[in-house]
């Protein structure tokens, strides 16, 4: 029965760990979206992640969430400079998401500032 009970925990430890490992490696997509910055913010209590939003309609009626690792600080910083602007922002989708990464599936990995499609030229 011991030796049951102890090879069942080493099964249950190891799924356990192997779960969190795929889901802090793995991304389910990764894509480019556009639109107009109107939120970056540093929210939380527990845990400070960067969370922004974008518009992608007229009048904000398809609005895009989205959440920026701290370890992208480049990223971060051009967000900040960018906010009320139009930009193009590259992502990864992950399967599921760490209280302390943000609260969107949706990782920003680039951003760039582009011309928008609706202003008169």
């Amino acid at each position: 029965m011991r030796k049951f009970l102890m090879v069942t925990t080493v099964i249950v430890v190891l799924s356990i760990v192997g779960y969190f490992t795929f889901l802090y490696n793995a991304t389910y997509s990764e894509g480019v979206r556009s639109g107009e910055l109107i939120k970056v913010s540093n929210k939380g209590v527990a845990f400070k992640t960067w969370e922004g939003e974008i518009s992608q309609g007229i009048s904000g009626a398809q609005i895009f969430s989205f959440s920026v690792l701290d370890s992208e600080e480049k990223v971060i910083a051009d967000l900040q400079e960018f906010e009320g602007q139009y930009v193009q922002v590259n992502y990864v989708e992950r399967y599921r998401t760490f209280p302390w990464w943000g609260d969107t599936r949706y990782f920003i990995t680039d951003v760039k500032k582009v011309n928008s499609p609706f202003k008169i030229k």
